[in-house]
């Protein structure tokens, strides 16, 4: 395993996060639920960035991988603190922010709090309003009422043996962040990109997003045959395009800019 710094902070302890220094815009990657920044999507784009040139930023947020913190006793507010705190604190410049499943929901919630310092996103299986969508609504009046007795519930693991669990904190706490209701003030280029076959997060989900996004340079890119993963050799190779054709546009755009400021 590659050797990990660590950036403290005040609530959990220490972030684990790996950082390589590159041109701009940045790629920033956030993990999904559960998993970490080892996963094969992260690794695959800091390989990729790194043939770029471009700068990178992985990390796990408190309670995951190797980041101190209690994975039962975390939320969505701590996950996307902890965003914001290593966006502020370790990179520089304008960032093209990419998040899988949960982290396509933190990296809206990014886009909202720092408008000035994402460039643009990329939403892999991006699931917002998770904990109200896909485990809150789905249950009946009773299901409920244990859920809220209990304080978690219960649910089989598509990748492990062990079942997750999630804590009736996470749903209250989710529903300071629900981002499918309302339009969102996000204005720089989307990228949607989702399996028809994902079991967990419905791909009508990124057409719902899309929709309320303020931008209107978003683009829903569906692959049918991917399932929730999106990390089969084809679709990384799309992600890899998309990133491609995103630096080459903000590139474009900057110069487009500077030149009209010198007509000026």
């Amino acid at each position: 395993m590659t050797e990990v710094s660590k950036h403290s902070t005040d609530q959990f302890g220490a972030i684990a996060y790996d950082q390589h220094a590159g041109t701009q815009p940045g790629i920033v990657f956030l993990c999904g639920h559960g998993s970490d920044m080892n996963g094969s999507k992260a690794m695959h784009l800091q390989a990729w960035a790194e043939r770029r040139g471009q700068s990178f930023l992985r990390f796990d947020y408190s309670g995951h991988g190797q980041s101190d913190g209690d994975f039962q006793k975390t939320n969505i507010s701590d996950w996307t603190r902890d965003t914001i705190d290593m966006i502020d604190t370790h990179t520089d410049g304008p960032q093209i922010v990419v998040g899988s499943s949960l982290g396509g929901w933190l990296m809206l919630n990014l886009a909202l709090a720092r408008p000035t310092r994402i460039a643009a996103l990329v939403g892999i299986a991006a699931a917002p309003d998770f904990t109200e969508e896909l485990i809150w609504n789905p249950l009946d009046d009773e299901a409920k009422a244990d859920f809220q007795a209990s304080g978690q519930i219960t649910f089989k693991n598509s990748y492990a043996d062990d079942p997750v669990i999630y804590p009736y904190h996470l749903i209250e706490d989710g529903r300071q962040h629900l981002r499918l209701q309302a339009p969102l003030l996000i204005n720089v280029p989307v990228r949607l990109l989702h399996g028809m076959r994902d079991s967990e997060v419905p791909w009508q989900t990124a057409t719902r997003l899309a929709e309320q996004l303020q931008s209107d340079d978003v683009a829903v890119i569906l692959d049918k045959t991917a399932t929730h993963r999106y990390s089969e050799p084809r679709q990384l190779a799309q992600l890899e395009h998309v990133l491609d054709d995103l630096i080459s546009l903000i590139a474009n755009t900057s110069a487009a800019e500077n030149q009209h400021l010198a007509c000026r």
